[in-house]
C-alpha cells in the first residue's frame, strides 16, 4: 500500500510540474528564446486566413515569425547585409518534419513573406496533431511549409 502511495504521489506530482509546451528559438542569434502559449499571448497578434482542403477559410492567430526572430536577435532591416544574407530559418516539427525560409525572404525590407506562429485556429487554441502551435504560410502554394506541432525555430548561417 505505501508503494503504492509513493507511486501515485510521484506520478501526480510530474502531472503538477510538467512544463507547458514552448517553442525553443536558437541557433546563430543572440538571445535564444523559449515561449509558451502564454508568451505569445503578450505579443503583438497578427492573423492570417487561408483555405482549408475544402474552400472554407480558416483564421490562424499567433505572432509574425519575424518579431519572434527579432527578439532573439536575428539581424534584420539594415544588419542584414553581406555574410547575414545567408543566413536561414529551420523550422522544426515535433514529429520530426523540417522546413526551411530564407532570413531575407522573411525581412519587411526583403522578401517581406508575411509567416505567422498561430496558436490558434478560429478562435480556439490548436489542439492534437495540429498544435499547439502551427507555422502557416498563407502566400505558399500547397501549404507544405505550414508546419503544424512545432518546436524549434533554428537560426542558421552557411559557412563556406
Amino acid at each position: 500500500m505505501i508503494q503504492r502511495t509513493i507511486l501515485c504521489f510521484a506520478f501526480c506530482a510530474g502531472l503538477v510540474f510538467a512544463q507547458a509546451p514552448a517553442i525553443a528559438v536558437g541557433g546563430d542569434v543572440s538571445s535564444p528564446l523559449k515561449l509558451t502559449a502564454d508568451d505569445l499571448a503578450k505579443m503583438p497578434r497578427a492573423t492570417a486566413t487561408i483555405p482549408d482542403p475544402k474552400g472554407n477559410n480558416v483564421v490562424y492567430e499567433g505572432v509574425a515569425l519575424r518579431e519572434l526572430l527579432k527578439r532573439a536577435g536575428a539581424p534584420t532591416g539594415k544588419d542584414l547585409r553581406g555574410k547575414a544574407l545567408t543566413t536561414y530559418v529551420l523550422a522544426r516539427a515535433h514529429d520530426g518534419y523540417q522546413v526551411l525560409f530564407s532570413l531575407g525572404e522573411i525581412d519587411e525590407q526583403f522578401g517581406n513573406e508575411s509567416i505567422l506562429v498561430a496558436d490558434k485556429r478560429d478562435g480556439k487554441p490548436l489542439e492534437g496533431n495540429q498544435g499547439p502551435f502551427r507555422l502557416v504560410c498563407p502566400n505558399d502554394k500547397e501549404g507544405a511549409r505550414s508546419v503544424r506541432m512545432l518546436e524549434a525555430i533554428d537560426v542558421m548561417r552557411v559557412s563556406k
